[in-house]
């Protein structure tokens, strides 16, 4: 009988707590969020950014095809989203400055010259090829390189599809030598964000911060799971009309028992003595990713606060979050902010940990940019040899990881976001500096 209403009351509280996040959190998304700004930023974009990613990745001229239904990855960045036939579009720098040209299908050059994004829209008439039109210009200026959508390691940059690249070579002729990736020029462009994005990005992380911390305030030890973490968590972005930060079944991934890596929350009940991660992301604007980690204790019965070993290993990954942040400037690699954490998870007897110490976030959770990893793996990532610059924004863990009784492995990764400005990185919000005490009664 007494487990029985133990059962009921179990319902009741969490029929509670539902109802509580819809009374609290209704809202109207679109009043709350206003217009979104991705025209104007992109525009901006193309305008700022591109001539010098132009210019660091030694690129005279830049082509992108676009077409309905197998759209280039890199299509609604520059205004090809839309493409019903072939579209081609160029970027390309010359004697008298940077300047944008469209070859475009008739039927959707008008409503593209519309959007103001680019200098000229040139409406290609039907049965003509909008690749030959782009070609016999390029063949008329004195470009000595020319980017297509081609990549071995940047998936933003390989857009170009086998019939679109014999097309496109066998119109160029003659100055078909002079082709080569865009790889580093989307690299370049991509990796660096607009002061207003960045204000974007840390009012998608302190939502996303701010709901973690709510959802730890609902757990009943013995009673809610993980899942029911999640199932709250995805309540909020219902309500505030925003989307998952990457693959749904996964987002968010709470975690109340060894480690899982990046999976899905599960029915596991959460107990006292455990330590729970969630690793959570949400989209705004359709656009702008956020990827932020909280992290909380469930006390045992007669506990006050969470045991020696427990705050060392909290202790011990905050302090390499910052160590991370500390290293994060311009000019250093993306190994060298690896390398900074990671010298102090040995001195503070840490197991080993596979993951990197952070990675880009921005337009998806892992963005273009430099990976912040590398200085420990068997193989080093690429682009953890890359350069940090002012404006590029990553999300990065300080990392502390134990083995349990029952022979598994848990992992502290104090996940942080952080923006790149002049002399040093900062972080986006206020960082989280205690962990999170959850009562047992």
């Amino acid at each position: 009988m007494e487990k029985s209403i133990f059962y009921v009351l179990a319902l009741l509280f969490i029929f509670s707590c539902t109802t509580k996040v819809e009374k609290e959190t209704t809202i109207n998304p679109d009043t709350y969020w206003g217009e979104n700004p991705w025209s104007g930023i992109r525009k901006k974009r193309i305008a700022q950014l591109l001539p010098p990613a132009l210019e660091a990745a030694n690129v005279d001229c830049w082509v992108t095809i676009c077409r309905e239904n197998n759209n280039d990855p890199i299509a609604d960045h520059i205004g090809g989203e839309n493409a019903g036939g072939t579209a081609v579009f160029l970027f390309y720098k010359d004697l008298e400055g940077f300047h944008s040209k469209v070859f475009s299908p008739s039927g959707e050059a008008t409503a593209l010259d519309d959007l103001d994004i680019h200098d000229e829209v040139v409406s290609v008439e039907r049965g003509a090829s909008a690749i030959t039109k782009a070609a016999d210009f390029i063949k008329t200026e004195d470009f000595k390189t020319i980017a297509i959508n081609t990549s071995e390691k940047n998936s933003m940059a390989d857009g170009l599809t086998y019939t679109q690249w014999k097309e496109v070579t066998t119109a160029l002729g003659d100055v078909v030598d002079r082709i080569v990736s865009s790889e580093e020029l989307v690299y370049e462009w991509l990796s660096i964000k607009l002061p207003e994005e960045v204000d974007i990005l840390r009012k998608a992380a302190q939502l996303t911060a701010d709901w973690q911390i709510e959802a730890y305030n609902q757990v009943v030890p013995g009673v809610s799971t993980d899942a029911d973490i999640a199932k709250f968590l995805k309540q909020k972005m219902a309500a505030y009309g925003v989307t998952d930060g990457w693959a749904p079944d996964q987002n968010p991934n709470v975690n109340s028992g060894p480690d899982r890596g990046h999976s899905h929350a599960t029915e596991k009940v959460i107990m006292p003595g455990d330590v729970i991660q969630i690793d959570f992301g949400i989209k705004v604007y359709n656009r702008w990713v956020s990827d932020i980690q909280r992290f909380a204790y469930v006390l045992k019965d007669g506990e006050k606060q969470a045991p020696e070993d427990i705050m060392h290993y909290w202790e011990s990954g905050k302090a390499g979050n910052r160590a991370a942040l500390a290293a994060m400037r311009p000019g250093v690699k993306g190994v060298d902010v690896d390398r900074a954490q990671r010298l102090l998870m040995e001195k503070a007897g840490s197991e080993y940990v596979m993951w990197s110490t952070g990675h880009p976030v921005g337009y998806v959770a892992h963005d273009v940019g430099p990976n912040l990893g590398g200085s420990q793996a068997s193989h080093v990532r690429p682009a953890s040899e890359k350069i940090i610059k002012e404006g590029m924004t990553f999300a990065f863990d300080g990392f502390h990881a134990w083995k349990l009784e029952d022979g598994g492995v848990k992992t502290i990764s104090v996940e942080e976001m952080a923006v790149v400005k002049e002399a040093a990185a900062e972080y986006l919000i206020t960082p989280q500096e205690e962990l999170i005490l959850i009562s047992s009664k």
